[in-house]
């Protein structure tokens, strides 16, 4: 991308003091006689463009995470940022300039799902911060593009720091981090995102060891200007500049938030906080030169853009019949299947199109809610799994539905409507049937953002984690029954099953899969994908097995920190096929510092081809994966590269090193522990390496202007 830097400073210079101030916030006004239209800076597109009318609805983050596919995730991004260009422009030439119809996308959220508990989690690439730096890298290549002059939307990494609830506390709460937990874990996603170019990247609500995550010039100038290399522009999230005052307590009013946020760094404002920069101005809190600062970097991204009066960029005609387009539905419907994690299976799967009958049961069943998660568009139609079944089999099978239950209801109310009313149709419909799909879960009502997860426990976060309602109570009745139970889990984050779901014939992890999430759980249930999903995070036995949730701290947290046994592990799921890996080949030694390349071999021994997600693990820590296709009866050698900056030693003060030693590698299809191991049937290859030469430093201490772990 071309910088800009002598058209901003021309456009810049041109300007009057309240011109400046006044693009400072999220809706920037027109300054006709510069040739500078209208802006909202605010859109969305996390999983599609969200809130403007019709778009495709993808699979939300955290099921495209579950794809482990860098390659596809950059698909996705480069249809959002394909319709975002399809909107923007035929609405501006409708002289409609709103609110989500910008080109700056406040997207990937790419914060640690540190926390099963918390309700944005889904919006997430999971818990592993490799994982989610691979995947955040191909969000932002897809959606800015690869022109050598323009961006074709912008990226926005968020939340700038440390920030995974509680959410009712977000606008207060003050994150606790020490240094190593920072360059370890929270970090890392930011650093390679920069990396990859990101244009923007938002701060979050909360303090970070007692500092305002959109007013710290440690966090925003000497961790990521300075130690990261970001050179793009930083916005509030909306409004985290008002709780610097109103909540943190950090500002005497509104005018000196916004001054502390700009001074430190935060460029724009999600909010109407920079109307008061005048006041801060007269106080000799901030200065103009503070504010062209900011300015110069905003009309730097509008140019960039191609957003100033005679620009031309390649995206301006991109035709409005884009949107929701027959080749952007079966992204969003290869997505769906790819990111489907198979976590039990008796032999049942795939079935048979020819099944005599089916019984489609339970309150996710036919729930748009259920497809869509949350940040969502308008699909042009919705496939529920319901609807995805029914268009799946012979025109013979018979197909039988019932709800089976309310979502949330757990008590009968006066007026004699009991909770579980619907159990004797869903348990008829089973005693029908020669087969059982039943499908569960949660819904964006249940975990979701503040304000918005209208039925959650905590303020948008959930305090349990086994399913809402009396959905158990139907499990146990239609599995009582006696036909075989495909149990289908709809849901963002991870939940408790009873023990009773043992007995399930197969089940299957489906997340909340998008506008066409039917067809692609139709296309994994009888056959046409051989299931190739695996988990981004653990799936714990119980909320007890979790530390509190205001703790920062990674102890006991995600599984490279986790001492308990999980129901299903990191990095877990099953196939219709066999795959085993031989012929290990690494390096007896490499010199402190190096890279790690390696190479195995992986037959499909099965009769059905199929994907297989190879995952390298240095220790406990996820350092390498690659999904390949392997036909069956075929073998294929997988080329796989362990960063040294991956496998390093983060020590108390955060920097990084690696010191001679012994490096212990594993490799295979799920991650090296005794409950992957029993529940694939299949262990790891494991190898050392022998690491030679003076101890490498991969990463300097952290700045330390704020002590990590301050108050």
């Amino acid at each position: 991308m071309h910088s800009f830097d002598a058209q901003a400073d021309a456009l810049l210079a041109q300007m009057t003091l309240e011109e400046k101030i006044a693009q400072l916030g999220h809706q920037a006004p027109a300054i006709e006689r510069l040739g500078l239209p209208e802006h909202n800076w605010w859109n969305e597109g996390m999983h599609g463009i969200s809130r403007a009318g019709i778009a495709t609805v993808f699979p939300q983050s955290i099921a495209m995470a579950a794809a482990w596919d860098p390659e596809a995730l950059q698909r996705v991004a480069d249809v959002v940022s394909t319709e975002a260009r399809a909107k923007h422009h035929e609405f501006a030439r409708h002289g409609d300039r709103g609110i989500y119809k910008g080109l700056s996308l406040w997207s990937p959220n790419i914060n640690l799902y540190r926390d099963p508990r918390w309700g944005r989690g889904h919006e997430t690439y999971g818990e592993d911060p490799y994982l989610t730096g691979q995947l955040v890298q191909a969000f932002v290549r897809g959606a800015q593009g690869d022109d050598p002059a323009y961006l074709k939307t912008i990226a926005t990494p968020k939340h700038f720091a440390v920030h995974s609830g509680p959410e009712k506390d977000r606008h207060s709460f003050n994150a606790t981090a020490s240094a190593r937990d920072l360059n370890e874990t929270y970090l890392p996603a930011f650093r390679r995102s920069v990396e990859a170019g990101a244009a923007s990247i938002m701060g979050a609500y909360n303090r970070l060891n007692g500092e305002a995550c959109c007013a710290s010039a440690w966090l925003l100038k000497s961790i990521l200007r300075d130690e990261m290399g970001f050179d793009g522009f930083v916005v509030s999230d909306c409004g985290a500049i008002a709780d610097i005052a109103l909540h943190h307590k950090l500002a005497a009013d509104l005018a000196g938030a916004a001054a502390q946020a700009l001074v430190a760094g935060c460029d724009l404002s999600c909010g109407c906080e920079n109307d008061d920069l005048p006041q801060a101005l007269a106080r000799g809190e901030i200065t103009e030169a503070v504010i062209d600062l900011a300015v110069r970097r905003l009309l730097r991204a509008r140019f960039a853009l191609g957003l100033v009066d005679g620009q031309k960029t390649p995206w301006d005609e991109t035709p409005y019949d884009v949107l929701d387009s027959a080749a952007h539905r079966a992204l969003a419907r290869e997505m769906a299947a790819a990111g489907t994690v198979l976590l039990q299976n008796n032999g049942v799967l795939p079935l048979a199109r020819e099944i005599t009958s089916i019984a489609v049961i339970g309150p996710n069943a036919r729930s748009f809610e259920a497809l869509l998660a949350n940040y969502y568009g308008t699909p042009s139609h919705y496939v529920t799994p319901l609807d995805g079944i029914r268009a799946a089999v012979s025109g013979a099978t018979k197909v039988t539905y019932a709800e089976g239950c309310h979502h949330t209801k757990s008590s009968d109310n006066s007026w004699g409507e009991r909770a579980r009313a619907g159990f004797s149709e869903a348990v008829i419909a089973a005693e029908r049937s020669e087969v059982v799909v039943l499908v569960l879960g949660l819904t964006a009502l249940l975990e979701g953002e503040e304000g918005d997860a209208a039925n959650s426990d905590g303020g948008g976060d959930r305090v349990r984690l086994t399913l809402p309602g009396v959905q158990e109570d139907l499990l146990r009745a239609v599995l009582k029954v006696g036909k075989p139970v495909v149990l289908v889990l709809l849901n963002g984050g991870c939940v408790q099953l009873p023990p009773e779901a043992a007995q399930c014939a197969a089940v299957l992890e489906a997340w909340y899969p998008g506008e066409e999430g039917g067809s692609g759980l139709a296309d994994v249930l009888f056959g046409d994908v051989n299931p190739s999903g695996r988990l981004p995070v653990t799936f714990y036995q119980s909320v007890a097995d979790l530390p509190p949730f205001h703790d920062y701290s990674m102890r006991e947290r995600t599984y490279r920190f986790f001492s308990g046994e999980a129901a299903f592990p990191f990095g877990f799921g099953l196939s219709y096929t066999r795959f085993e890996y031989d012929q290990f080949t690494v390096p007896t030694s490499v010199a402190c510092g190096a890279d790690v390349s390696l190479s195995v071999c992986v037959t499909n021994q099965g009769s059905r081809d199929g994907h297989e997600v190879v995952q390298l693990y240095a220790g406990r820590q996820l350092v390498a994966f690659r999904k390949v296709f392997v036909a069956r009866g075929q073998r294929v050698t997988v080329q796989l590269t362990a960063e040294a900056r991956d496998f390093a030693k983060v020590h108390s003060d955060g920097h990084s090193s690696v010191a001679p030693g012994s490096l212990h590698l594993s490799v295979g299809g799920h991650q090296p522990d005794a409950v992957s191991t029993r529940l694939a049937g299949s262990a790891n290859l494991n190898a050392t390496v022998g690491l030679l030469g003076d101890e490498f430093k991969i990463l300097g201490p952290l700045p330390t202007s704020v002590e990590p772990g301050s108050a």
